[in-house]
C-alpha cells in the first residue's frame, strides 16, 4: 500500500476546502506525499541492503541548498518583475535558481572527489574546483 498517496488524499480533503489555503493545499499535500514516500523508500533500502546513507549528505545539505535556491530565486523574481515582463522575470529566476542550486551543492561539498570525477568532464570540473580551493 502506498502511504504517500493516502497522506496526499487526506491532506487534499482537509486543506483544499479551506478558503484561505485553497488550491495551495494540493501543493502542500503533494510535498507531504513525496516526503512520506521518500522516507519509506530510504528506510527500506537501508534495511534490505544495509546501506549507509548519511542523512547529512542525502537530506540536510540538499534541503539547505533548496532553501537557499528558493530564497534567491524569489528575490530575483521580485526585483525583476518590477522592471521587466513577469513571464521573462519568471524564466530568468528559474535559470538563476538552477545555477544557484548547483553552486550551493558545490559550496556545501555534497559530492566527494570520486563522485565528481564520475560525472561527464568530471576531471576538468574537479581540477577547476581545486584551483578555486573549494575541494
Amino acid at each position: 500500500m502506498d502511504f504517500g498517496v493516502i497522506v496526499k488524499l487526506i491532506l487534499n480533503l482537509i486543506l483544499v476546502p479551506i478558503p484561505e489555503i485553497g488550491v495551495n493545499g494540493a501543493a502542500w499535500a503533494s510535498v507531504a506525499c513525496h516526503v512520506v514516500a521518500f522516507s519509506i523508500s530510504i528506510l527500506c533500502l537501508k534495511k534490505a541492503f544495509r546501506l549507509k546513507l548519511p542523512i547529512n549528505k542525502f537530506v540536510i545539505k540538499p534541503v539547505i541548498a533548496t532553501v537557499v535556491m528558493a530564497i534567491c530565486s524569489y528575490f530575483i523574481y521580485y526585483v525583476l518583475s518590477g522592471i521587466i515582463v513577469e513571464k521573462l522575470a519568471t524564466i530568468l529566476a528559474i535559470g538563476f535558481a538552477v545555477i544557484i542550486y548547483g553552486l550551493t551543492i558545490i559550496a556545501l561539498k555534497v559530492f566527494t572527489k570520486e563522485e565528481i570525477k564520475m560525472m561527464p568532464a568530471g576531471d576538468k570540473i574537479y581540477n577547476i574546483l581545486t584551483k578555486l580551493k573549494i575541494y
